[in-house]
């Protein structure tokens, strides 16, 4: 997986999926229309999480997610989407300011029709369903269910806050005894 702009930093969203498969002429296409009102009813904002499920022949070359639809989903108020395949049009895309996890880029495109909106999907060995936290970066993405939202800003703000005295002690010692003790969180004297 790769994050294509990562100048734009880290965000956060609620997770809105969607699957993407070959058309099934026996199974009843979803629409966009469904994508459309799933990324209605979330909570903002939010992060498409797209499972594309094509045959393994075929995953490195169907790009989906290109501009036209970044303009679908940023004016539903999505702020960035993660997928287990390639996108395109990462030229159009760039000042849209809408992020993207994904495993590259392709020009291709192919058939393809929505097979599920808003289903627990599993992409890139990561299981989400919908409504969860997605949180991702340069680094990659992780997700935890909405109602932790308050817990994982708390230890997020303990765990930094931990980090930067450790960063400051090692920085401040004057011998490597000292570095050791600040390194492992032991105080220097």
């Amino acid at each position: 997986m790769h994050c294509i702009y990562p100048e734009l930093g880290p965000i956060v969203g609620y997770a809105v999926t969607i699957v993407f498969a070959l058309p099934n002429p026996r199974f009843q296409r979803l629409s966009f229309d469904d994508v459309v009102d799933a990324l209605g009813k979330s909570k903002k904002p939010a992060i498409v999480v797209i499972k594309q499920d094509f045959p393994q022949e075929m995953q490195s070359k169907v790009g989906l997610a290109g501009g036209q639809m970044t303009t679908l989903f940023k004016a539903c108020g999505a702020i960035g989407v993660v997928t287990n395949g390639p996108s395109r049009d990462v030229d159009e895309i760039r000042p849209m300011k809408f992020q993207y996890m994904m495993s590259g880029v392709t020009p291709g495109h192919g058939e393809m029709a929505i097979s599920a909106v808003n289903v627990p999907v599993s992409v890139a060995g990561m299981d989400v369903a919908p409504g969860e936290i997605i949180h991702m970066d340069e680094n990659g993405a992780c997700k935890f269910p909405a109602d932790r939202l308050a817990d994982v800003c708390k230890n997020v703000d303990a765990f930094k806050k931990e980090e930067d005295e450790q960063v400051k002690a090692i920085n401040s010692a004057k011998t490597l005894e000292e570095i050791k003790a600040a390194f492992s969180g032991k105080k220097i004297k």
